[in-house]
């Protein structure tokens, strides 16, 4: 199995609750295809470096996957027809990084900091 780190872009004006439903639309897409989602990370709403579509910020949904490369073709057939996302790309790597979110907040890593 391949590993694979997954991160598509929404517009800047989708809603929470859209949020949530296109992270739970894309995994299970991936495990329809026989694949896992290992991880997945919520990096929020971030500043573009040039504008997309109109679109000066983004909302970044970050997916850890376990899978054939099936699964992939088939995620992205799916986001590319898909209004509220404005770009998504996908890595081939040889391990997980599971340990370090690196779009947390700095409140977040201090309260780890002091555990």
């Amino acid at each position: 199995m391949n590993l694979y780190e997954h991160t598509i872009i929404a517009r800047q004006d989708t809603s929470p609750s859209e949020i949530k439903q296109l992270t739970e639309k894309y995994s299970k897409i991936v495990e329809k295809n026989k694949g896992e989602v290992v991880k997945t990370e919520n990096w929020g709403l971030l500043n573009l470096s040039y504008l997309i579509k109109k679109n000066k910020k983004g909302s970044y949904i970050h997916f850890k996957i376990k899978g054939e490369g099936n699964v992939i073709d088939e995620l992205e057939k799916n986001e590319s027809i898909d209004k509220k996302l404005l770009r998504y790309l996908t890595v081939r790597v040889k391990k997980f990084d599971l340990e370090n979110n690196y779009f947390s907040k700095k409140e977040d890593l201090e309260k780890k900091d002091n555990i």
